[in-house]
Formats: C-alpha cells, structure tokens, sequence
C-alpha cells in the first residue's frame, strides 16, 4: 500500500479546485477534510504555487516534451514549489511528489515526474536566475492597468503576508508585535492568530493595515447615527461599533452575517445586524453617515489571495463597476443632506476606484470631500491628487508592505 500524505493531497485538491474548477481558495479549505495542522501546510503549499504560478511552470516547461495530464503538471508544480521556494530537501520534494501520483493512481506517470524534479533538483535555484518572475507570476491585463507601478507591486505579491490586527481601544496586546504608525500591531507571516493571547478576551481583530484605513477615514462620532454596508466579514464594523457611534450593519449573505454576529460577540461591541440587499434595504431614518466597503475585483489583496488573479477576469470589473454604481445612488438615499459617505474598494483597478467617483459627481447628488494631509498623518502616503486614499503592496516595504485599498468621500446634497 501507498503510504497517504494528507498535506500534499489536501494542497492537490486545493489546485483542482481554484485552477480547474475556478473556486475561491478559502472556500476549497473550508471543505478540506485534513486536520487542522495538514490544512495549515497544505494551504501554504498551494498558496506558493498560486503565487508563483507562471515562474514555476516557465521553470518546469525545458524538462517537457508535451503537455502531461492537468493533476500531473499540478503534481509538479508542488514539487517544484518545495524544491525552488519552500527549501524542502531535494529526496522529500522528489519522494513526496512520486507517491503522490501512485497515490492519484497516476502510477504511469511516476517515472516522468521523478526525472522532472530530479533534474530540477540539479539545477537548483538557478532554474529562476533567467526568469521575469514578476511579470511571469502577473496576468497581462492587471500588469497593464498598474501602471507604471506593476513591477513594484508584482514583485510585493511574491511574498506572503504578515498577520496584522487591530485592537480593541484600551485592550492589552500581545507580545512580539510591531506598531505601525496607523496603529495597526504587526506580527510574522503564519502567525496564527487563535495562538495569541487576548483572542478569547476580545482584546483584537484580524485586519489589514490598510483595511483599517477607511473606517478611520470615515471619523465617526458618539452620538452619531452609522450605516455599514456590505459588512461582512466585520473589521470595519468593529472600528466603528468602538467609536461609540450608534453603528446598524447590512450584510444580505447569511454565513457572512453569522460570521459577523459571531465576530462582534467575541470583541464584545454591540452593533444592529439586519440581514438584507444593500440596493433594496432603507433604513427607518435617515443617517449621519454611510460606510461603503463595495464587492470589487479583490485584486488589492492579492498577496493574501493569491487565487484572485487565476479566478478574475477583466468582464468582471465591468460588472462590478455597474453594481458599486449602484450601490454608491443607493447609500445617497441612506443619508440626511450634507450626510457624508466613505465609498471604499480593495482593489489596485481604476475602474473600480476614481472612476467610480468620477460617475457618482456626474449625476450632481454629490459633492466632492477630498482628504486633507492633516487626515493622513501616519498614513503610507499622502492622498492623491484628487484627494482620494489609494494603497498598494509595494508601499511601506520597511514594515513589510500592505494591501491594496481605495477610499474616497463624498457628502450628500
């Protein structure tokens, strides 16, 4: 009998499922059947591979005389991933990946993949020495709409992200973080956040540092009246709900609001939850402000994901951009006049960013409200011209980069 390896075939059906059936990552993980700890190594695994995708297969494609079946070439990619990113020891790399096959009952296919990764293995690092590993890694279209920052950024995606959190005001931290100057405490890549003390307490929440940046932005005051759409999975309502603001979340998914509700519990901060389509849902009063974390193409936090640029295509920002449109006139009839919103996006496409901002002034319900320097103190960079906050990867490489973000405000007429 084939002895089993839970970690490689759990970061095998992880492959299957986000290349070939084109399913987010998290959610493949969240079927995964392996214990806890083979989850956690096989996600890393998979993850690699995803991150790397073109320069693996650009390092595996010499030692190819013809395309081998899909689960073969994702067999590779493993062994390549543990051989040229991972530092998995030549014989395991090699060893792993053989009975992999035997164990997919791809046992024809043995002798193939253990000549291709021996003679990786030979070759070593090296193999990536003549590779554009950045511009392999990036599909043409979202290199193409980053500008003349794609490089910086693509070469930022390459690197896993550090765990960051935010805490609750006047907890206690935990030690061995970083304090970035937003406020944001930073830990290692695969911390695990459960590990640390205070979760249970509700000292904390997971949460990018630039995720924090919007809800920050927004300024909410006690006493005032604020509308979180699109809530899920709950860091910016945190934020809020802290504030001492009176803070109603809107979340139309039901496993979105339940993690949510659940979220809240833990940190202890009471928030109205309504289960409800932010394009139908009006509240019973007008509010104080609206907070808009809009769906969008994700691509702003692509080094946390590193599915997104396998699942995303350019159609969907088109459509995306009709619904966040939509959306933006929808939290208009949400607010008193001279109610201000915080229309915000995790994403590095301009079409789901200052364009949108653009079409929402076009229609004279709104008045522009740009962010001052003074807002931005601590901020990784100023606001932009428009006055709007945009964020990449490739900002802030001293403390280890952040994601992706656009904010902008606009007031009510």
């Amino acid at each position: 009998m084939t002895e089993t390896d839970p970690t490689r075939e759990t970061a095998l059906a992880l492959l299957r499922a986000v290349l070939d059936r084109h399913q987010p990552l998290e959610a493949a993980l969240d079927a995964a059947r392996a214990a806890p700890r083979d989850r956690a190594a096989a996600h890393r695994l998979a993850a690699a591979v995803l991150r790397r995708l073109g320069t693996l297969d650009a390092a595996l494609e010499p030692f190819l005389r013809r395309a081998p079946p899909p689960d073969v070439r994702h067999i590779l990619r493993l062994g390549a991933a543990g051989l040229l990113l991972l530092q998995t020891p030549p014989h395991a790399a090699v060893a792993t990946s053989v009975a992999l096959c035997r164990t997919c009952g791809l046992g024809p296919f043995t002798g193939l993949v253990n000549a291709i990764l021996r003679k990786l293995a030979a070759t070593g690092a090296a193999a990536l020495n003549d590779l554009d590993g950045p511009r392999l890694d990036t599909p043409a279209w979202l290199w193409a709409a980053w500008g003349p920052n794609a490089r910086a950024i693509a070469q930022a995606h390459q690197r896993e992200a550090p765990l960051d959190l935010t805490p609750r005001p006047g907890a206690t931290m935990p030690d061995g973080g970083t304090m970035l100057p937003t406020g944001t405490i930073r830990f290692p890549p695969g911390t695990a956040p459960t590990a640390l003390s205070g979760f249970d307490q509700g000292n904390f929440w997971v949460q990018d540092a630039a995720a924090a940046l919007p809800a920050k932005l927004l300024a909410a005051r006690p006493g005032e009246t604020i509308l979180d759409l699109c809530a899920a999975p709950g860091g910016k309502t945190a934020q809020l709900a802290a504030t001492g603001a009176t803070i109603t979340a809107i979340e139309r998914d039901p496993s979105r609001l339940t993690r949510l509700r659940q979220n809240l519990t833990r940190l202890n901060l009471t928030v109205t939850l309504i289960e409800a389509d932010a394009l139908l849902f009006q509240p019973a009063t007008r509010a104080d402000a609206v907070l808009l974390d809009a769906p969008c193409s994700a691509t702003g936090t692509i080094r946390r994901h590193p599915d997104v640029p396998h699942l995303k295509r350019p159609a969907d920002i088109a459509t995306l951009a009709t619904t966040q449109d939509a959306l933006i006139a929808r939290a208009h009839t949400m607010l008193k006049p001279g109610g201000r919103l915080i229309y915000a996006v995790c994403s590095l496409q301009p079409e789901e960013g200052t364009a949108r901002i653009k079409t929402a002034l076009a229609t004279g319900l709104w008045q522009p409200s740009p962010f001052t320097e003074e807002e931005f103190l601590g901020f990784p960079a100023p606001p932009t011209e428009q006055g709007h906050l945009h964020t990449h990867p490739a900002l802030w490489p001293e403390f280890g980069g952040l994601d992706g973000f656009f904010a902008a405000r606009l007031i009510a007429i």
